[in-house]
């Protein structure tokens, strides 16, 4: 008992003791994931007479943090406040703030961090001019010693802050609302879209801090590549660079942008479809020389890069093309086609282009459909652009008048009729014509295409005119149908003639041969009675002889009886020739036609007896074969029956 009294006396008293050494301030435990601000609650230097720490001894918040483990400090003089480190996660971005330092001059917006850039050094920042407020350096990933006292860190999870005032955390408060309306936690990532390459991005950047932008200038321009991006504002500002949107945007990476240094705006890419080239308007730049030429009045054309319209188009492709720093007029290099009909588009520039109202020379006001195709030069493209300042305003204040007027004057010189059947003609004359006017600007003229004339609305007389020129159309083609059935019908009155003839060619041809024969016998007979006569004759010399030998009165009678008989073979002669050839010629038809009858069986008197001359019988046809007195009336005769 009388040791155990003394031992409970010191453990009392060593409490004590503890207890007022933890009471007093004298030994504090860090933990290891933890830093400890210290602040001096009194000092034999006084108090901070500037600033909010106190570098010098004073009294207030120390610039210098401990780390893990116990430390020791004066009793009753020091407190310590526990404080996490700031912990920024992988692919993230904080922000730095500091509560104390030089003010911010007028037109600057972030600290300016050129000098001082390293946070974890609160003496260094104070004393070599770090500034207040929100710094231009961000915190990358990773785990940072940062005295809270001094700077305020944002990250997308937490505020790493000691106590502040209500005003102050409502201050950091909005800022936060800013950060996340921006995604600035977020570092700037541009990818290409898979499968999707019209969607392609590009990034605008806007720079809130440096100086600002010359009188005559729109963005920002390039101050190169030393920035890393805008990643590094210290060195964009350092090169000449000015805020206010920038010239050059940002293309596929990921860019670790502090956002309150600058935002961005994520545009798609600028892609210039096959068939076309972008002609490119720029905004910006240095005042280039003109390339135009002196023949050239409507505008001049610059180099790449300067401001104005450049004299080389960009080519089909895609292109990161700051929308921003000027615009791309898109000009078709293939042909396209302009369709001057309601409701109707032929390409992307006529959808405000109109039949034509036309006013003939007979009073009617027709409305013409027309088509023009058209072809533009891309070596031209910038010279349309300069001129026109793109192909809508081209089609419908230059191309549309003048086809419109062209077509007018020339329906006041035909009447409608006129203007529909010289459709071909008028179509190769505008052809011809307008090539002319369309080189004027710059423009090639394939082919135009002209429509059929149509009424306007409520108009009838064209209507009515149109269908007289059926009616009469169709009255042509009848006429022509008739003559066309009335030579059928001839030509079949032909034919069946020939038919007949035809059919009773062998009977004529069988007659003609008997004819034929028949004078060829007359005349081998006639030849033989001459050569009879002949020797008759001769022998009747030589009898006439030999009697003038034998006495004068037998010669008398020989010569008599030789003439008798020269005088019948004569007289058999002549029967055979003229008249007495044909009564030959109509008896050898009798005796023919006798032997047909009896042959066919066919009686000479019909036995029905028709009345008129129309119904003659095979005597009838037989007493006007004998009528006949020549031969040669017979054979027409028997021609003519026969057919």
């Amino acid at each position: 008992m009388s040791l155990l009294v003394p031992l409970v006396v010191l453990l009392v008293i060593g409490l004590l003791a503890v207890i007022g050494v933890w009471l007093s301030g004298a030994v504090h435990y860090i933990p290891n994931d933890a830093i400890g601000v210290i602040e001096k609650i009194w000092s034999a230097q006084g108090s901070v007479q500037v600033g909010l720490l106190a570098l010098h001894g004073e009294a207030g918040f120390q610039p210098d943090v401990r780390r893990g483990g116990f430390h020791f400090f004066t009793p009753f003089q020091y407190r310590v406040h526990i404080r996490p480190m700031v912990s920024v996660t992988q692919g993230k971005i904080g922000y730095v703030f500091a509560r104390d330092g030089v003010d911010l001059p007028a037109g600057q917006t972030l600290a300016d961090n050129a000098t001082v850039d390293d946070f974890r050094d609160v003496r260094a920042f104070l004393e070599h001019g770090g500034q207040k407020g929100p710094q231009r350096k961000v915190l990358r990933e990773g785990t940072h010693i940062l005295n809270p006292a001094l700077f305020v860190v944002m990250t997308e999870d937490t505020t790493y802050s000691l106590s502040m005032a209500p005003e102050e955390r409502a201050y950091y408060a909005r800022m936060r609302d800013v950060l996340d309306e921006r995604s600035a936690f977020t570092p700037v990532v541009i990818k290409e879209v898979t499968g999707a390459h019209g969607s392609d991005q590009i990034a605008v950047v806007t720079v809130q801090d440096g100086p600002g932008l010359r009188v005559d200038e729109l963005l920002a321009p390039d101050v190169g590549d030393l920035h890393n991006a805008f990643q590094e504002p210290e060195k964009f500002l350092a090169a000449g660079g000015r805020r206010g949107r920038q010239e050059r945007v940002l293309v596929e990476g990921t860019y670790y942008i502090n956002r309150l240094f600058a935002t961005v705006e994520f545009l798609t890419k600028t892609i210039v479809p096959v068939g076309f080239v972008g002609v490119v308007v720029s905004y910006t730049g240095r005042r280039g020389d003109d390339l135009s030429g002196s023949d050239y009045s409507h505008g001049e054309l610059v180099k790449t890069g300067c401001r104005g319209v450049w004299s080389e188009p960009l080519m089909p492709g895609k292109y990161a093309f700051n929308p921003y720093a000027g615009k791309i007029e898109f000009v078709p290099t293939t042909n396209f086609v302009l369709l001057w009909k309601a409701g109707e588009s032929g390409s992307n520039f006529d959808s405000n282009l109109r039949e034509i109202t036309l006013i003939t020379k007979d009073a009617f006001e027709p409305q013409l459909p027309l088509s023009v195709v058209v072809h533009i030069d891309y070596r031209k493209a910038p010279l349309v652009v300069q001129r026109f300042g793109n192909i809508e305003q081209l089609v419908e204040q230059t191309l549309d008048p003048m086809v419109s007027s062209y077509f007018k004057n020339v329906s006041q010189t035909r009447t409608f009729i006129e203007l529909i059947q010289s459709r071909s003609e008028l179509q190769g004359n505008a052809s011809s014509e307008m090539r002319e006017r369309f080189k004027a600007y710059s423009l090639e003229f394939e082919e135009v295409l002209i429509g059929t004339p149509k009424p306007q609305a409520g108009d009838t007389q064209i209507e009515n005119i149109m269908a007289q020129l059926r009616d009469r159309q169709i009255a042509r083609e009848q006429v022509e149908t008739f003559a066309q059935k009335q030579i059928a019908a001839d030509k079949q009155r032909e034919l069946n003639e020939a038919e007949q003839r035809a059919a009773k060619q062998k009977e004529l041809t069988g007659s003609l041969v008997d004819v034929s024969i028949k004078e060829n016998q007359g005349s081998a007979a006639v030849k033989a009675a001459e050569k009879r006569r002949q020797e008759i004759e001769a022998l009747a010399q030589a009898d006439k002889f030999r009697q003038e030998m034998e006495g004068s009165g037998r010669a008398s009678a020989i010569k008599a009886v030789g003439e008798a008989e020269a005088s019948a073979i004569k007289a058999k002669s002549e029967a055979l020739q003229g008249e007495g050839a044909d009564k030959q010629l109509m008896q050898t038809v009798m005796l023919r036609l006798a032997e047909a009858f009896e042959t066919s069986r066919v009686p000479l008197v019909p036995q029905i007896q028709l009345g008129g001359d129309s119904g003659g019988n095979a005597i009838n046809t037989l007493m006007s074969l004998m009528s006949s007195l020549k031969a040669g009336e017979l054979a027409q005769s028997l021609s003519s029956k026969s057919e």
